[in-house]
């Protein structure tokens, strides 16, 4: 399959995009500053830019998102606008761009995260995106057929827990490769409306 990969040079993208290319799969990477190519999915217009360079695809995968982190009673109308748009709106938009662009029984995978139902301090912005997404992704499924649409929702990965733990306490975080897996499952697989929970 050629499968377009958003994200692709993080740390859980550089793992689905190894964990795909083991599997047989052609992968295109996108980044906002490396990778084939080059698009900042909050724009949609770079969205749009980005699929009339790659042409029709088999899947369309994402791996990243950004979301403003700080206490409910510091964050901002524009945190929650950044944030929406960094990690929901985004995805929300590489669906709608892409059905045209996606082989007719193609899949979309997406990333929401362990916020959605296991909130922490700070992080009120980044749980109500994560919500978006699945919410989003169980009503575009009844859409879609016989294209699929599922969403990846990781905890925090051991890979990153120097930078992130710290966030995360007494959770159990889980290695990247049990996260790539899952893309693959969401990929090669038949589902659709589903939410891989790994939390």
């Amino acid at each position: 399959m050629k499968v377009l990969l958003i994200g692709a040079g993080g740390t859980l993208g550089s793992a689905v995009r190894g964990a795909l290319l083991a599997r047989g799969h052609e992968v295109v990477g996108v980044g906002r500053s490396s990778g084939d190519v080059i698009a900042d999915v909050t724009d949609p217009e770079a969205v749009a830019r980005m699929y009339a360079q790659v042409g029709e695809v088999d899947a369309v995968a994402v791996a990243a998102g950004e979301a403003v982190f700080k206490p409910l009673d510091q964050l901002t109308a524009q945190d929650f606008a950044a944030t929406l748009r960094g990690k929901a709106l985004s995805q929300v938009d590489v669906v709608r761009q892409g059905v045209p662009h996606l082989t007719s029984t193609g899949s979309f995978t997406l990333i929401s995260g362990v916020l959605t139902d296991q909130p922490i301090v700070a992080g009120a912005a980044a749980a109500t995106a994560n919500g978006a997404i699945e919410a989003f992704a169980r009503a575009a499924a009844i859409e879609l057929p016989p294209q699929r649409i599922n969403v990846v929702s990781p905890t925090v990965f051991e890979e990153s827990l120097p930078s992130y733990g710290s966030f995360f306490p007494g959770m159990e975080a889980v290695p990247v490769a049990r996260a790539a897996t899952a893309y693959v499952r969401s990929i090669e697989g038949a589902q659709t409306g589903q939410v891989y929970r790994l939390h």
